[in-house]
């Protein structure tokens, strides 16, 4: 890492980051207190409804939430660099793969839409992943990238379905190769 001054790079506040996750999280405990509501936090003739664990749980974070945000604001050390754009894009080039990779295992409804993409099962979205890390964060040469992306799910696929039985997702091509 190079050696710049704090004031001369750029990037988010370690206080805007910290009051950032902690509205997030108080959103989340939010919705989980509000969810359990909606099915019940009282006792009932069988003991506690559904809702009355989690909505302790959804308060206690909603309150640390809100003490975290005070805290910020008492403390009030703007200026102190969280990290700098660069280190972002290195990080989110790692975060938005990875996402992609979880939703298109199962596959997704697209949303406003009566349209369901049908997942590629988790060997086919491995193999996906693998190569494109391997090529683009790697610079590994093709045929060694599609080596590893090809052996990795092949087994994966032969330890847990043959050897430990246990069934993976499996997409169209799994299904038409009759895996």
């Amino acid at each position: 890492m190079s050696e710049t001054s704090e004031g001369t790079r750029r990037g988010p506040t370690q206080q805007g980051v910290e009051i950032g996750v902690a509205v997030a999280a108080g959103l989340f405990g939010a919705l989980i207190m509000y969810g359990s509501w909606l099915v019940g936090i009282g006792w009932g003739v069988e003991g506690p409804k559904s809702g009355f664990f989690p909505f302790y749980v959804g308060l206690i974070i909603t309150g640390c939430s809100v003490l975290i945000i005070l805290q910020n604001f008492i403390a009030s050390e703007e200026g102190q660099l969280f990290a700098d754009w660069g280190q972002l894009r290195s990080v989110m080039a790692v975060v938005i793969p990875t996402t992609v990779y979880v939703i298109i295992i199962p596959g997704f409804d697209v949303p406003l839409t009566s349209i369901a993409v049908p997942g590629l099962g988790l060997y086919v979205s491995s193999a996906i992943l693998i190569a494109v890390f391997m090529i683009w964060l790697g610079k590994y040469a093709l045929p060694k990238a599609l080596a590893v992306a090809i052996g990795v799910p092949v087994v994966t696929y032969v330890m847990f379905e043959k050897w430990f039985l246990v069934p993976l997702p499996k997409g169209p091509i799994e299904n038409l190769l009759g895996l």
